[in-house]
């Protein structure tokens, strides 16, 4: 019997298995892994291609979600500090804010100060000119007097409704008020037209109720009354009468109303020392009782 062929003998089964991977063909698991793979590289794929799957790869979104562990709190507070790093001001902001600070010094409060100030001199000047007892240097000096008075009126209201209050208004204009009620009172005792006494006791009280104020500063701030805000029209106008040369009644009006303003430099005064020791007390109270409570 004639030999026959290992490959004749396995018949058409046999056939198949030589036409296999041997001779490049394809077997069923080889095809499917070609097609996942095209299905996975194309990229008009129905999974998205590769790129789509790993532009949206659990990796991916859990590196951009906000990690677990992070509270609330702390993605606020981060969001907060990029919004302030990109809001914020610039270094010479606070330097820009002072400069402006410092410009308004020159407001028309503190000018009217200025002027009033620079008025006490010229005020003295005419007021002792040719001897003191010409009636025309006199009625100059008394210009000068009331326009320094009438800016005193003036450079507060104006500080205060316009918010042009500084620390040089706060200095310079008590300041000025002294300075030029001073120089009067001086010059007319000086020429004999005042009795010393009545300068004394008007200057006394002027200085004593300004040192008693920043003696109590720590307490607190002793307000103007409406009583002190009429000694000082009075006074005004009592010192401005005698500046003046008068004669006959009105020489006689000028006394009593100079002797009104004596008596109520005085009354003022003691109004002040009043509420000077009471807002001392109060405020050694205040502090005894928080300091109590500390201790508790």
């Amino acid at each position: 019997m004639t030999g026959v062929p290992a490959s004749a003998a396995g018949g058409p089964s046999g056939a198949r298995r030589a036409k296999g991977p041997a001779s490049g063909g394809l077997t069923p698991a080889s095809g499917r892994a070609l097609a996942r793979e095209a299905r996975d590289t194309a990229p008009g794929g129905s999974g998205g291609g590769r790129a789509g799957r790993d532009a949206s790869s659990p990796e991916d979104v859990r590196a951009t979600a906000p990690s677990p562990s992070s509270s609330p709190e702390d993605n606020g507070n981060a969001a907060t500090a990029e919004a302030q790093g990109s809001t914020r001001a610039p270094r010479g902001g606070k330097i820009a804010a002072a400069a402006v600070d410092q410009a308004s010094v020159w407001n028309i409060a503190n000018l009217l100060t200025m002027l009033r100030l620079l008025l006490v001199p010229a005020f003295v000047m005419l007021m002792l000119a040719d001897g003191g007892y010409d009636p025309a240097w006199r009625s100059l000096a008394w210009a000068a007097f009331a326009i320094a008075m009438i800016t005193d009126l003036f450079d507060g209201h104006l500080a205060r409704t316009y918010n042009l209050v500084t620390d040089f208004g706060k200095i310079a204009d008590p300041i000025a008020d002294k300075a030029i009620m001073g120089a009067a009172l001086i010059c007319l005792s000086a020429l004999g037209d005042l009795p010393w006494w009545v300068t004394g006791v008007i200057l006394g009280r002027e200085l004593g109720i300004t040192l008693l104020r920043f003696l109590v500063i720590r307490y607190g701030v002793i307000p103007a009354s409406r009583g002190g805000k009429l000694k000082t029209l009075t006074q005004g106008v009592a010192v401005g009468m005698y500046v003046l040369a008068l004669t006959g009644w009105l020489a006689t009006l000028r006394w009593w109303v100079m002797a009104a303003a004596v008596v109520l430099t005085v009354v003022t005064g003691l109004d002040y020392v009043k509420q000077a020791i009471v807002l001392r007390r109060q405020g050694i109270a205040e502090r005894e009782a928080a300091l109590e409570e500390t201790e508790e």
